[in-house]
């Protein structure tokens, strides 16, 4: 491999996953080209069928936008976002009922998925190192005689043009080929692990008073095993709102407006319909379904080939109910980053995936899989372990609809800042048993 400053990387999607790879690999390698199927300028690409559905970006995503690229944030708000303290400025209602509001000292930026790219894409493309080509197919990659390193991509609908590289990192969502590419080539097949949660998603674009929010910036009323529908509603760019209704396991919501505003009604607090009643309908309804939570254990692999990474949804991608896709893929980008940083000039395949994994993965995939295992519809292991925490996070939750401090541990756990075994700290336990025992029966 070439000396970094020297060598060529490229980057196989031009998402939030391959942006937030790009600007890690920028810091290490001289030339860096993200190469995208689609037009990335395009808010509604082919390859992103959910790009028009409420998007949350965690606060966790938000710090690490804001280290690599400072200012992003007050950029999107000038140009029409809306900047909030994740507990006073967004309204989180659990069971029915609202996390108790108070400041965090932790703010974000909400806005659509789009704009929010767009702006993403742009401080990615001002890196001098950096070339983001739309319009090109991946055909496949270019492994060496052996099959043993990747040199490149293989480019157009035949893969008859090679693009050189001297590192791919493959950031190409959940529909990512890399896993039949290495099978072809003698690496074996990468195990895959699935959670079945069928969701299902319909979202309204709207124009509403801002007065009707009270001052908020976003609204989740959140499914829970006692109402398994949900919903985020949230103010964007240009006076608009974003209403995306969502239920699990097939309860999924209709797309005419009367039924679309039947299923807010139905849900466990009136707040999105609400919004709902004093709304301007400015789009039609659009589906979205999800299937299953999908994790490719790269790092059990016994062989992989050098010169290969793996990054975002094509390692793992989560229910998205949950909002963490973006900030997710952030963190993915950050332990990226930080491999390159400590490894010497040749990144290492199985180094990267145990540190993609213990970094990243393990944490916010274990948080994903154990609010999903809360519905008891959902096929899945419940160790006695697992009832145990999931009672003890229950009741957490529901404490923090009547003291603060909880409801801030909450909102850091739902941010990916802390991991969720904060919640189990025994003083936090302590707070809730205290919480609770002063109400009634």
């Amino acid at each position: 491999m070439k000396f970094r400053a020297e060598g060529h990387a490229v980057v196989v999607g031009a998402g939030p996953a391959g942006l937030f790879a790009a600007r890690a690999l920028a810091d290490a390698f001289g030339r860096v080209t993200v190469v995208e199927r689609d037009d990335p300028a395009d808010g509604h690409r082919r390859g992103v069928p959910q790009s028009g559905h409420a998007h949350d970006f965690l606060i966790r995503g938000h710090q690490i936008a804001e280290q690599w690229f400072p200012g992003i944030g007050e950029e999107m708000v000038a140009g029409g976002a809306h900047a909030g303290d994740i507990g006073r400025d967004l309204r989180w209602v659990i069971a029915g009922r609202p996390l108790v509001k108070g400041e965090s000292g932790l703010s974000t930026v909400v806005s659509s998925r789009g704009f929010r790219e767009r702006h993403l894409r742009a401080r990615v493309e001002a890196l001098p190192q950096v070339t983001v080509v739309g319009g090109q197919d991946v055909a496949g990659l270019s492994f060496s005689e052996d099959g043993s390193v990747v040199d490149g991509v293989l480019l157009g609908s035949d893969g008859g043009r090679k693009l050189s590289a001297d590192l791919v990192v493959d950031a190409s969502g959940r529909g990512s080929r890399t896993p039949v590419w290495l099978e072809e080539h003698g690496h074996g097949r990468v195990e895959e692990e699935k959670l079945k949660v069928d969701v299902g998603y319909a979202t309204r674009i709207v124009r509403a008073p801002a007065d009707a929010f009270a001052g908020d910036v976003g609204i989740n009323v959140v499914a829970s095993p006692d109402s398994p529908r949900g919903g985020a509603c949230q103010r964007v760019e240009d006076d608009r709102v974003v209403v995306t209704l969502y239920g699990v396991l097939g309860d999924h919501p209709p797309t005419d407006a009367e039924g679309f505003n039947s299923f807010a009604k139905s849900l466990a607090a009136p707040d999105i319909y609400r919004i709902l009643e004093v709304a301007e309908p400015l789009s039609e309804a659009r589906r979205y379904r999800f299937p299953a939570s999908l994790r490719r254990h790269y790092e059990r692999m016994g062989s992989f080939p050098r010169g290969l990474l793996v990054l975002g949804d094509a390692v793992c991608s989560l229910n998205p109910r949950y909002g963490q896709g973006m900030a997710f893929s952030a963190m993915q980008a950050l332990a990226l980053h930080d491999h390159l940083r400590e490894e010497g000039e040749a990144p290492q395949p199985d180094a990267y995936f145990r540190r993609l994994a213990e970094q990243a993965v393990d944490p916010v995939w274990g948080m994903t899989l154990l609010s999903d295992l809360s519905f008891p519809g959902v096929q899945g292991e419940r160790t006695p372990e697992t009832l145990q925490v999931l009672e003890l996070v229950g009741r957490t939750q529901v404490a923090a609809t009547l003291d603060g401090s909880l409801a801030l541990s909450c909102l850091r756990v739902f941010g990916l800042l802390d991991p969720p075994t904060a919640l189990l700290d025994p003083a936090v336990q302590a707070r809730v048993h205290e919480t609770l025992s002063r109400q009634p029966a």
